[in-house]
Parts: structure tokens; sequence; C-alpha cells
């Protein structure tokens, strides 16, 4: 490791890694995990599924504020204390989930579940960047994305068994131990990463400046907006699968359960096969050409969905487009934080914030299509896939104005 953690230690390094991999993934968890209760709590509170999904809404808003709000917080007061508070907002979040009367109160109790849940998301990508030297950034940032990844895949079948045997509630019981045990990890295992810096603002307007200084800066503007909507091209197949596989396709329930998982193997796969390639190429290399594979990727996507679609071509351009988002997704995250030594904390949270819009974007943009087919999820998928293309082509033109420059 650097300074101020003092001379590198392996172990410790990958022991800190799996705990910042299990923050990260405590918010994927919080949303995936309570899905299959949908049908369970619109009959116990006598109301609708779709206002049920108000519970997701309440969620993403308190995500993305939170993230913003523990950028600046972090910086000021480090990194330890603030993750600690926020971890004990999300346990006592869990338990009022756990006792909620009714769904306004279920509501309210999400959106502070995320609240606390940002705290993980932001502090994980900070400390890496804190604690890692610039160019092995992505590769950490992988082993982050490989345990997250897990995530989407054993959540569903995890929160499936919970509420089969014991009831829907039970799931935010689950969580609120899982909490418990993060805040135990946290404090055992990962130390302070960052001087805390006093002189940092926490009233609104200078704080909303610096988040301007940030997203302005041309480097983060476009790797950070190239990384959100790669996110939002996620988040359209992640809304759109149930209707395009059981809808279209009348896979059952547990067929389609597997497809999901082998298609967030490619994305947890392409993660980990990002680190043997960034031993022989730049970050920046390997996210410029994956993003040119990508868009020809989504462009057959389209093309087989207008031909009338056939399923195995379907399955297998998905699998290989989720595959290659698996390398974009650590990639434009580090390539975003480089420029911000000293201020990687807010430069964090604006990442995360911008790729929980981009998202939810993404899903509601998706969710306004209600024919079925693959044209509609193809036709979002190359949007997002080549203005993500045009991003990095933009920088890659000014850079080399910039190194042509200086060979001058």
């Amino acid at each position: 490791m650097q300074n101020p953690l003092g001379e590198r230690n392996k172990k410790k390094e990958s022991i800190i890694l799996v705990v910042l991999g299990t923050l990260i993934a405590l918010g994927p968890f919080s949303i995936d995990a309570y899905l299959p209760g949908f049908t369970r709590i619109a009959e116990d509170f006598n109301t609708t599924i779709g206002k049920v999904g108000l519970t997701l809404t309440s969620y993403f808003i308190g995500i993305s504020l939170g993230q913003l709000a523990y950028g600046p917080i972090m910086d000021k007061y480090g990194r330890k204390i603030p993750l600690l508070t926020g971890l004990f907002i999300y346990f006592f979040a869990a338990v009022s989930c756990f006792y909620s009367p009714n769904l306004e109160w279920l509501i309210i109790s999400r959106f502070f579940l995320a609240i606390g849940a940002a705290a993980g998301m932001v502090a994980a990508k900070a400390v890496v960047r804190d604690i890692f030297p610039v160019n092995e950034v992505a590769g950490a940032i992988s082993v982050l994305m490989l345990i997250m990844g897990g995530a989407p895949i054993i959540a569903p079948t995890v929160g499936s068994f919970i509420i089969e045997s014991l009831g829907w509630k039970t799931i935010f019981l689950f969580l609120a131990l899982f909490s418990f045990l993060m805040i135990l990890s946290v404090y055992k295992f990962l130390p302070e990463s960052v001087v805390p810096n006093k002189k940092v603002q926490l009233r609104a307007r200078p704080v909303l400046q610096k988040y301007w200084d940030i997203l302005t800066h041309e480097k983060f503007w476009s790797f950070s907006m190239a990384g959100s909507f790669t996110i939002g091209a996620m988040f359209a197949y992640i809304s759109d699968a149930p209707k395009l596989f059981m809808g279209n396709f009348d896979l059952t329930q547990k067929e389609f359960g597997m497809l999901f998982g082998i298609n967030a193997a490619g994305l947890i796969l392409g993660s980990q096969i990002n680190r043997l390639f960034l031993k022989r190429f730049s970050t920046f290399e390997i996210t410029f050409f994956n993003s040119i594979l990508l868009v020809g990727l989504a462009l057959l996507f389209l093309l087989n969905g207008l031909a009338g679609p056939n399923f195995y071509a379907t399955v297998a351009l998905l699998f290989c487009i989720l595959f290659l988002l698996g390398f974009q997704n650590p990639n434009t995250t580090a390539l975003s934080l480089e420029p911000f030594a000293t201020k990687a904390g807010r430069a964090s949270a604006l990442i995360g914030s911008l790729k929980m819009i981009l998202g939810a974007l993404a899903s509601f943009a998706i969710s306004l299509f209600h024919s079925p087919g693959v044209v509609p999820l193809a036709t979002i998928l190359l949007f997002c896939l080549f203005i993500s293309f045009l991003l990095l082509f933009r920088f890659s033109g000014k850079e080399k104005k910039r190194l042509a420059l200086i060979e001058n």
C-alpha cells in the first residue's frame, strides 16, 4: 500500500478488497433480495405490485442523493467514521423495514436504507483510489466487481428461500444482521486511508461548486459519462430481461433464473479477464477498443431483432455484450478517478450518482415500450453504447493532439 498506510502488504490489501467488495455488494443485494416478495408485500398491505414498486423508486432516490452527500463528508472527516455511520443508518433502517406496519412506512424506510448503503458505495471506490497506485486502480476495482457481481446471482435465490420459509419481512432482518457484520469488519480490518481535510466546506453552495468543478473536468466528464451510459445499457437489460425471455421466448421462471445467472457470470468473467489485459495494455486502450466492439454487437443485436429474433442469437449476443461491459465499468471508473488524488471521495460519489441516474433513466425508457420483442432493448443498448463510444472517441482525439504537442 501507499502512505499513509506504510509499506505495501499484499495479504492486507486482499482482506481490504474483500471488505470493500462486500460493502459495494450491499447496495444491489438490498434491491435484488426482496424482489421475489413483491406479490406478498402487495397482498399484506392490500395494494398493487405497481405501488410496491415505489419502494424501489425511494431506494434509487436515496442511493443517488446519499452518494452526493457522502463525497464531501468523507473528504472532510476521512473514510472510516462516515462509513461506519452509514452502516449504522443502514442497520436501523433495515430493522425499520422489518417492522413496517404499512407501505408508506416501508417506502420511507427503504429511502434511509439507501442512504446507509450509499456510504459503502462511495467509500469502496475512494479507498481503492487512496491506497493503490494509479496504474493498479482498474485492476483493484475489477476485484470489487467480482464480489459485487455475485450479488445479483445469489440475492434472488437467497431472497426466495427466506420468503418461502419465513416471510418477506425476514429479508430485512437478514440485511440488518449482514450490515452488523459489516460494521465489525470495517472496524477491525479497514484502516483510515486518507488524512481528513477540515478545510472542506459542507455548506450547500461550496459543495455544489466543488461537484461542478469535478464534473466539468474534461477527463472526468468524458470517462464518467462514458461509464454511466454503459451502466445505462446494463440497467436497460436488467429491466427488460424478464419481459424479453419469459414473455417473448416463453421461458419458465426457473429457466430465466438460470439464464440471468449465466449472463451475470459473463459480466463477472469480463471484469476478471480485464485484470489480465491491464498487464499488457493501458486502461484507455482496452476501454476504447471494447467500446468499438460493443457498438458492433449492439448493431448486430438490433439487426437480429428486426429480422425476427432467433433465441440462440439473442442469448449469445447479450452474453457477449455483458461480458464486454465487465471491462468497461472498472476501467471507466479508474480513468475518471485518476485526476483526483485529494478529492477521491467527492469524485467517487459523483460517479456513483451519475451511474444511478443514467441507469434509472434507461430503465424508465425501456418501460415505455409495451410491445414484446428484441427491438426496444436493442435500440436503447445501441443508443447508450454509441454515446459512450463518442465520448471516448472525443477524448481519444484530444489526447492524440496533446501528445503531438509534447513531441513537437
